[in-house]
């Protein structure tokens, strides 16, 4: 038994305890309460800290690390098109696995434990094992013309059947098509059911820009016109992207839908009667221009909404706290009310939230007896006035400290800021990697 403790614990599913503690047998929790009760065992003092679940990433593309900063003020649909065109010239599954490893231990530090990650290479699988962390790769699919149809669903098959063998008990796969205005709604059917069918998890990017709106519901701008110009035809689809999933049934598997910002009252609804997850983007979504999701209406419908950093190619930094901390303040700006998202509810997006919207909830996101041993803990010395705030508040406030602890399933990952076991020639290999795509985009002819 190894006991951890610290100022204050957080279970975020119950009110912070004071000089408390968290007690670990094995993998799992074994003990949340006050210090003077704790079971006999070895002793952690983690001193003036909070001490939490771990952190919950339900969005991110961890292959494109390499890409930090690389593609920032451009507009969306040539950021996606740069994007896919320096993945494809610069990028190797070597390079994207070093970047998604570094990814990870940016988040470790970070306190995040768990990762939602969408990947064309499939090699964030990997990643996520060498790394001993948990989370879910989804494995993305396109294919925007209907006479992709039957290549791009053998082709996801082929991948799944490839990457199964790799699963873990952290470590799952699940599948991406990877939005509506890049995959066929005949693809989107298949990719559905068989989902369904095969017990995988679904994602999907869905309302996130104007252009993709304007796709869906009048055949029209930058999207329609770019399929027009490969020879594929496009009209109106939907009222919405939200509406397109209920017409076509793909609900029935309940993907994770990503982003979410361009939604109406009616899409809110749907979201909510067919149970679908949302994950929020709030700095990605801002770094791109796109909005602000209407986070409180969905919470305020019971919706289950999770935090997501997306890539380092739409966000320059990974760390929960930080977009907890943002998901809160744009809320407030956004409603006009100093209450439209309290901090506990912005932590608990972080955490229980997340945890919710994949499916893990009955094993990490809250400490809990019983639950995973996934903790992550940030000391308070170097917060101003500490004392003077609530303790979810001082939470909040040690974003982009790195943690004191992490431990995944009970084992450590993180010590005093420092990842246990990292490649130490890693970070070399994905700077090279980087000046490699910088001089790739320097290449190009100017805009």
């Amino acid at each position: 038994m190894i006991n951890y403790h610290a100022r204050w614990v957080i279970p975020v599913t119950r009110p912070p305890l004071a000089d408390a503690t968290v007690s670990v047998s094995g993998v799992r929790i074994a003990y949340v309460g006050p210090r003077a009760a704790a079971p006999p065992g070895a002793d952690v003092e983690l001193g003036d800290a909070v001490l939490l679940p771990g952190l919950i990433n339900t969005h991110t593309h961890l292959e494109l690390t390499a890409m930090r900063g690389l593609l920032l003020g451009l507009d969306f649909v040539t950021w996606i098109r740069t994007l896919t065109s320096a993945r494809a010239a610069v990028l190797t599954p070597d390079s994207m696995r070093d970047g998604a490893r570094l990814g990870i231990a940016e988040g470790l530090v970070a306190g995040i434990t768990t990762y939602a990650d969408t990947s064309a290479s499939g090699v964030v699988l990997q990643a996520m094992r060498d790394m001993g962390v948990r989370g879910i790769m989804f494995q993305e699919v396109f294919g925007a013309a209907a006479s992709q149809r039957a290549e791009s669903f053998a082709a996801l098959r082929s991948a799944v059947d490839a990457w199964r063998p790799f699963e873990t008990d952290l470590v799952r796969l699940g599948v991406s098509p990877h939005a509506p205005y890049t995959v066929h709604e005949d693809l989107l059917i298949d990719v559905a059911a068989y989902a369904v069918g095969a017990g995988l998890p679904v994602a999907i990017h869905l309302a996130e820009s104007d252009a993709e709106i304007a796709f869906l519901r009048d055949g029209d701008g930058p999207f329609a016109d770019g399929l027009r110009a490969r020879g594929i035809p496009v009209g109106r689809r939907s009222h919405s992207p939200v509406h397109f999933l209920v017409e076509l049934g793909v609900v029935v598997a309940r993907p994770l839908l990503i982003h979410c910002v361009k939604l109406e009252e009616s899409d809110i609804d749907f979201i909510a009667q067919y149970g679908c997850p949302v994950a929020h983007c709030p700095a990605s979504n801002a770094i791109l221009g796109h909005g602000v999701a209407p986070v409180r209406e969905l919470l305020d419908a019971g919706v289950v909404v999770g935090l997501g950093s997306d890539s380092a190619a739409s966000n320059d930094r990974m760390d929960m706290l930080a977009e907890a901390r943002l998901a809160m303040l744009l809320q407030n700006a956004r409603l006009r009310r100093p209450d439209a998202l309290n901090v506990p509810d912005a932590l608990a997006l972080a955490t229980i939230g997340g945890a919710r919207a994949l499916g893990l909830d009955d094993r990490v996101g809250s400490l809990e007896v019983g639950k995973d041993a996934d903790l992550a803990a940030f000391s308070l010395d170097a917060i101003r006035d500490a004392a003077t705030l609530a303790p979810e508040s001082a939470a909040l406030a040690a974003a982009g400290s790195p943690a004191a602890l992490v431990t995944v399933a009970g084992q450590p990952r993180v010590r005093h800021g420092e990842v246990l076991g990292i490649d130490p020639a890693l970070a070399a290999r994905v700077k090279t990697s980087a000046a490699h795509l910088v001089a790739w985009r320097q290449s190009l002819p100017p805009r």
